[in-house]
């Protein structure tokens, strides 16, 4: 298939074979650390003060800009961190895209095609982006617009010209999604929302770090990040994850931005997943060390959607 590159994806896309954006100057210096301010709240004695003590210590000294959200169903607890504020999605708004998909195939009580199934798989456990785009194009901006508004998602913004991985989203909105993924609900199915939980659990192990850092044994993980550079505000690092076992069923979210390397965002995501799980479940975790690949496939599209 032939596709027009744009100036504009040119100078965007400086690199294919990595999937990611490459400024076209050098990265911005990652915002200078402050104390964030997290407010938890709980329907048991001390958690919210120990997960607020504890989320702010894996923050301390960080550079970069952090939002963090959790909730925990089964203790009514809940912890928030900037979960208004818009970041770029990189692949996490692979989620919302299999969402739309779902939740429109469901208006129509059709069952997705053997290509659906192929794009989806890749797009979530792959983190696939030609998989994204022609599922992006398929649907369009008004199935996505209309998702987004049954799901209450208000606060998020898709990325305009097909650059979906420019989609602005907020953990409040995040949060919201995690929670139509993971009880019933009258947006999604359940054999959609166990579709999504599916591939969310199969993703390769390589992309496997973020939020299921230090998740103890006997709770299922179900995960997608995303990862992304650009010219200002360095590198963009995200990790959305659901966790059910051990007598709790919690989502966290956790966005990054001006972070001046991946790596330097995944270990402030894992230093406040690892605190998290350690709260909510006290037990020995078993993490493992997050290792970046060379190429991570990863971000927006190579060509916008025409």
């Amino acid at each position: 298939m032939t596709h027009w590159i744009s100036r504009r994806a040119r100078v965007l896309c400086a690199s294919l074979g990595a999937g990611v954006l490459i400024p076209t100057v050098a990265a911005a210096a990652p915002a200078a650390a402050t104390p964030p301010t997290v407010s938890c709240t709980s329907g048991k004695a001390g958690l919210a003060a120990a997960l607020q003590k504890d989320i702010t210590a894996a923050l301390a000294g960080r550079n970069g800009t952090v939002a963090v959200g959790l909730y925990d169903r089964s203790t009514k607890t809940s912890c928030s961190l900037r979960s208004t504020s818009a970041y770029d999605s990189a692949s996490v708004v692979k989620v919302t895209v299999l969402s739309t998909l779902l939740w429109d195939a469901k208006k129509s009580n059709r069952y997705l095609t053997d290509r659906e199934v192929s794009l989806t798989t890749a797009m979530i456990t792959q983190s696939d982006n030609d998989a994204t785009t022609a599922l992006w194009k398929q649907l369009g901006m008004t199935k996505i617009k209309g998702f987004l508004s049954a799901a209450g998602m208000t606060q998020t913004k898709p990325g305009e010209d097909g650059y979906w991985g420019l989609t602005q989203i907020t953990v409040q909105d995040e949060q919201k999604l995690l929670g139509l993924i993971t009880a019933k609900n009258s947006v999604l199915s359940d054999n959609s929302r166990a579709y999504i939980l599916n591939l969310m659990g199969k993703v390769v192990s390589s992309q496997r770090w973020g939020t299921p850092a230090g998740t103890p044994s006997g709770v299922s993980v179900h995960v997608k990040n995303g990862w992304l550079q650009r010219s200002t505000h360095g590198w963009r690092v995200h990790s959305v994850g659901t966790f059910n076992g051990r007598g709790h069923d919690y989502m966290i979210t956790v966005l990054t931005e001006d972070n001046s390397t991946m790596d330097y965002g995944v270990t402030t995501i894992q230093n406040v997943a690892k605190a998290i799980h350690k709260d909510l479940v006290p037990t020995t975790s078993a993490t493992s060390k997050y290792v970046p690949t060379s190429r991570p496939q990863e971000a927006i599209p190579a060509v916008p959607a025409s």
